[in-house]
């Protein structure tokens, strides 16, 4: 059996540039060869089909899954009776092929992850087990890296370091 694809999780207070910096991140992980996967947490819910759609008419419909195929894309909108997993995702959902997920939210779990701060560290309360680093514009006292936003290259090198990219046979 192979490696479980490796998640690392962003996480920080609610507009603290969680989005922007994997934003940022991607394009330079895929520039080194990665092939990387998102999940996004959404505390709140949300909504992403489009009323009158098809696919939106469908689930209104009463369909408890709903998958829109072209090619090269695939969406799928189902319903779940409660939360699911990372691991869940990551084996049901997740290409094999894929070298590292980057999840943004996660932040009592055990995954590594990478905290990214506006005032303190202490601002969200974080599992300490497996803090790689901290991404923050202001100077903190803490016994990982604490990397600028600016420097996105660094940010990335430090991902790199902590998931080497498999070598694939």
């Amino acid at each position: 059996m192979s490696t479980p694809i490796p998640i690392l999780c962003f996480v920080g207070r609610s507009n603290s540039g969680k989005t922007t910096l994997i934003e940022r991140v991607i394009p330079e992980l895929v520039k080194a060869g990665y092939r990387v996967a998102t999940v996004k947490h959404a505390g709140h819910g949300f909504h992403l089909d489009t009323e009158g759609k098809d696919s939106w008419r469908h689930k209104k419909a009463g369909a408890s899954t709903v998958i829109v195929l072209s090619k090269g894309s695939l969406a799928m909108f189902a319903d779940v009776a409660e939360e699911i997993t990372l691991e869940e995702i990551r084996g049901q959902f997740v290409d094999q092929e894929i070298d590292l997920i980057l999840a943004e939210g996660w932040k009592s779990e055990g995954y590594p992850k990478i905290v990214i701060v506006r005032d303190q560290v202490g601002e969200v309360p974080v599992a300490s087990d497996g803090l790689i680093g901290v991404v923050s514009n202001k100077p903190v006292e803490i016994a990982v890296p604490v990397l600028s936003p600016d420097y996105i290259e660094n940010v990335s090198a430090l991902i790199v370091r902590h998931f080497p990219k498999p070598c694939k046979v």
